[in-house]
């Protein structure tokens, strides 16, 4: 039986608003998929078409979030981490070992491995980004419609100029993190004495 890699990542970890998405992927071999790349360096139409390619011809893949709401309870890097073993967990496949990108490994029942710049460097861990960055994105699109006053469609949730004049003229919405530093100034702005 050949060895399986799972490459694995997330997107999301700046934002003001939000879940944070993980994404983990074991390549095919037979099906290498051209053009792989940290996700924050592809043009959004590249990572689109990549992301295709990867569901198509990917052994395994899967993409898990953990809520604003998680976020601000646990915290961004455990809500991240915890992102990850979801995504790692809902895998079709048991790889035999993950490289994750960053300093930091969730825990798993498999060896695992933290690779700095890894999503330059491991072709599993650029194919994990490119998933978690368009799922991201795709579910920022769909908030943007429940609250088209805050811009999410532009800049999908980062602390921008616009995003925090939003914050500032129209409050706070639920998917926000209560617990970063600018949402929480806006609430503490917004309770009247």
């Amino acid at each position: 039986m050949k060895f399986l890699l799972c490459g694995v990542d997330e997107a999301g970890r700046g934002p003001l608003a939000g879940a944070v998405f993980a994404a983990a992927v074991i390549l095919d071999p037979a099906h290498p998929i051209v053009g792989l790349a940290d996700s924050k360096k592809l043009s959004e139409k590249k990572r689109d078409f990549l992301a295709l390619q990867i569901r198509e011809h990917a052994l395994a893949w899967a993409i898990a979030s953990a809520s604003a709401e998680e976020i601000d309870r646990i915290n961004i890097l455990q809500a991240s981490l915890l992102a990850m073993r979801r995504a790692v967990e809902g895998l079709a496949l048991i790889p035999h070992e993950v490289a994750v990108d960053g300093l930091h490994c969730p825990p798993l029942a498999m060896p695992a491995r933290a690779v700095v710049k890894g999503d330059s460097l491991v072709a599993e861990i650029s194919a994990a980004s490119i998933l978690a960055k368009t799922a991201r994105d795709a579910e920022m699109l769909e908030l943007h419609q429940l609250y088209p006053d805050y811009g999410f469609d532009r800049h999908k949730g980062y602390p921008t100029a616009d995003h925090l004049v939003a914050i500032a003229l129209h409050g706070v919405t639920p998917i926000h993190r209560r617990s970063f530093g600018p949402v929480r100034r806006a609430i503490e702005q917004w309770q009247p004495d």
